[in-house]
């Protein structure tokens, strides 16, 4: 890719394109694609639409990406694909095919399943509001309801990756650990498979706590983002970690969504 040109990729969808987004996002993250930029458009309704859509992808010289479960839809996408030389890339298509070749079952066609209030929405909803509730520790009493406790020293990716998770539909309390603070009774009485360990590298997590003493405006000298103070607390919470007999993951240089695939795998 030419670094001065930028790219596009168009996102269509007859409900809202998140299945469709996040897979192009996820693709995007295996290239140097710094200058690629997405456009999502949701709610299609017409072949009009879609007509103008891929004109205008034609225009940019980009792709278009889609999850349409309307066959008209789909039909019409696929023939101003080929009428305007854009490559159009069905997300969910193939899928729907194996299912219906496979097991000879027949689609539902009705946009917007993923998001309909259901028992699984409920759900999703019940531990969002559990991982709010019990982040850094707040309410250690839940950590005996909780599917899952995250434990780890300060900026280990704890509270990101427990919203993460509860989008999942997993419960999850995560707990700080601190060299100088007695962990609660509570934590030593959850099965040590329902307990997962964050650790870092001690020179990421020093950078890291450097750039948060900017952000909050402490001094660079701080004991928090001394190395000194890094490897105490890394060497305590490896010690508890194998006290407890947890899963242990080093999340250095881990994107979010990796670790949650490591746990998911874990807990299934």
């Amino acid at each position: 890719m030419k670094e001065e040109q930028q790219y596009e990729i168009t996102i269509c969808s007859d409900s809202v394109g998140e299945t469709a987004e996040a897979v192009v996002r996820a693709t995007i993250r295996q290239f140097d694609a710094h200058q690629v930029r997405t456009k999502r458009i949701g709610h299609i309704k017409t072949e009009d639409e879609i007509r103008t859509i891929m004109e205008e992808a034609a225009q940019r010289g980009g792709f278009v990406a889609y999850t349409l479960v309307q066959p008209e839809l789909r039909e019409m996408m696929k023939e101003e694909a080929v009428r305007l030389g854009v490559r159009a890339v069905d997300i969910m298509g193939p899928m729907m095919q194996a299912f219906i070749d496979t097991w000879g079952d027949a689609p539902k066609r009705k946009p917007g399943l993923l998001h309909q209030l259901d028992e699984d929405y409920f759900r999703r909803v019940e531990a969002v509001e559990f991982a709010v509730k019990c982040d850094d520790g707040r309410d250690t009493s839940a950590l005996l309801k909780a599917n899952l406790v995250l434990i780890g020293v300060s900026r280990t990716s704890k509270t990101p990756l427990s919203i993460f998770l509860a989008h999942k539909g997993i419960k999850v309390s995560n707990l700080p650990l601190v060299p100088e603070v007695k962990p609660p009774k509570e934590l030593f009485l959850v099965p040590g498979n329902r307990i997962v360990g964050l650790t870092m590298d001690a020179d990421k997590l020093y950078k890291i706590r450097t750039e948060r003493l900017k952000a909050v405006g402490l001094p660079f000298g701080a004991k928090y983002a001394a190395i000194e103070r890094i490897d105490e607390e890394l060497r305590y919470a490896q010690a508890l970690m194998k006290q407890i007999g947890c899963l242990v993951i080093n999340v250095t240089d881990k994107a979010i969504e990796e670790t949650a695939g490591i746990i998911m795998g874990y807990l299934n």
